[in-house]
């Protein structure tokens, strides 16, 4: 529940440039949060040296992969369907193999083989770079499987390929895996304990995005707050670090400076925080830099802290309040975003009350919000009775969307009138004469074309909106951030 989940790109299957030689094709496909879609980048980046090209056409694919994502019920059902077309083709194509990969091979393992039985190679997140010796297995006609969780896996050494890239933004992982074990959530169990990549690898990462063209990068983890370089190793065992090792480590705030002051005509965001990991000076940060997005998605869940003790959250109501007015304090503009859950184990009408009033008191720009599920192997699932009725939480969240509605909109016609500085991304779906791109704030912008094209920075005089986007027309270059 601690990823934001872009519902416009699940299943979307990958598409790289051919590389000259190889004759394999593969079919990729991710669901879930961005860290799958990041994955699905590494994984083609190291069958390509394979011999693998992508294709698009399922029924010519030698192989078919599916990254997957156990945060919600969901998103595995979705996949099973998914296998069931997959064995349709099968059978026309016999020699096609089928491969899991993600959260929902590490959640199942050996039961995936035996309950699905068109799947013939089971990978988890830590065992990308096992693929080739798995194919090996399979193709001597064995089930294989790896869904071993490693201590010091970061891919950090492999360039991925930019699949369905537009060129301008781009994601960039820094940290694996999660120890913060929310009852809810089976991201420790599928990602493993957290680990962070080395900075000169991300610095360098970006260089090479930058080189290409690339105008912002989002730097991408489970709790990017966490970072904390001191030589390799689990942030769980830092404490075990020697003194120069303390002394000289890096943590997110350094970090995000390293990669702002680097590139300094280069935009970047980053995802997801955790409330009891933010850092006043990664704030700080934040408003030191004018290319750092004064934006944050900062989930919370519940605003009781009744509910936040028993979801394992390390925070209260109180502190979660302080640390946005706090935020509010060093960044006015600041634009935040939140994960909520409606109906969690015992929430009554009292603990949904103080998630509205949070929700007031915070003025959330956006949200992600969810009926609870209860997730097979999390805490909640063994110890906790689901006994929010259906009909409650169907209400509780229809309540929470609503408010979150009300608030989206009164924070968006704050812009009317402004100039905001706009990142030019693609076209606009409604009209091809107009440009879309995001504000600093992470707000849709579309305005007319004129002279300008995608990766340019523009400033834009906002004349109207809508609930979600602002209409405007171009004012000019943004001149601080042209290259």
């Amino acid at each position: 529940m601690e990823k934001e989940i872009n519902e416009s790109i699940q299943g979307q299957s990958l598409i790289l440039d051919e590389r000259q030689g190889n004759t394999k094709k593969m079919f990729i496909e991710s669901y879930g949060c961005q860290m799958n879609f990041s994955d699905s980048e590494i994984v083609a980046s190291i069958l390509a040296n394979e011999g693998y090209n992508t294709t698009q056409n399922l029924e010519e694919a030698d192989l078919v992969l599916v990254n997957t994502c156990s945060i919600r019920d969901k998103a595995e059902q979705t996949v099973r369907k998914r296998l069931e077309q997959y064995n349709a083709v099968k059978k026309i194509n016999p020699t096609m193999k089928v491969g899991v990969l993600g959260c929902m091979a590490e959640r199942l393992k050996e039961k995936f083989l035996d309950e699905e039985k068109i799947v013939d190679m089971v990978v988890g997140p830590d065992a990308y770079k096992d693929i080739p010796n798995l194919l090996k297995e399979v193709e001597d006609g064995r089930d294989a499987i790896n869904v071993i969780l490693s201590k010091e896996e970061t891919y950090g050494d492999i360039a991925p390929v930019r699949l369905n890239s537009n060129g301008v933004n781009a994601f960039v992982s820094i940290t694996r895996g999660c120890d913060n074990m929310c009852t809810f959530c089976v991201v420790p169990f599928t990602r493993g304990r957290e680990r962070s990549r080395e900075p000169q690898s991300i610095l360098s990462e970006i260089q090479d995005l930058w080189d290409k063209g690339y105008k912002e990068v989002t730097l991408l983890g489970q709790n990017v707050d966490s970072y904390l370089w001191y030589g390799g190793g689990l942030k769980k065992d830092f404490v075990k670090a020697t003194e120069m090792q303390k002394a000289t480590a890096v943590d997110f705030a350094q970090l995000l400076d390293m990669c702002a002051t680097q590139f300094p005509k280069m935009r970047f965001r980053f995802s997801t925080s955790n409330p009891q990991d933010m850092h006043i000076e990664v704030i700080e940060t934040m408003a030191k830099h004018h290319n750092i997005c004064k934006y944050i998605h900062l989930p919370v869940q519940s605003g009781s802290t009744r509910i936040l003790e028993a979801m394992n959250r390390q925070h209260t109501r109180e502190e979660y309040m302080a640390l946005v007015d706090k935020i509010y304090e060093i960044i006015p503009e600041i634009s935040l975003s939140q994960d909520m859950i409606a109906g969690f184990p015992t929430e009554t009408e009292e603990d949904h009350q103080d998630t509205l009033s949070l929700m007031e008191h915070a003025k959330y720009d956006f949200g992600f919000m969810f009926a609870y599920s209860e997730r097979p192997g999390t805490l909640a699932a063994r110890k906790m009775e689901d006994d929010v009725p259906e009909e409650v939480k169907k209400r509780r969240l229809n309540e929470i969307i609503a408010l979150q509605q009300k608030l989206g909109w009164e924070r968006t016609r704050r812009f009317l009138g402004q100039e905001v500085e706009v990142l030019i991304e693609k076209e606009s779906k409604r009209s091809d004469a107009h440009w879309s791109g995001r504000n600093s704030q992470n707000t849709v912008v579309v305005f007319p074309k004129e002279n300008y094209k995608p990766g340019d920075f523009v400033m834009v005089k906002v004349t109207d909106c809508t609930s979600a986007t602002l209409i405007g027309e171009a004012v000019g270059y943004a001149e601080r951030m042209q290259s």
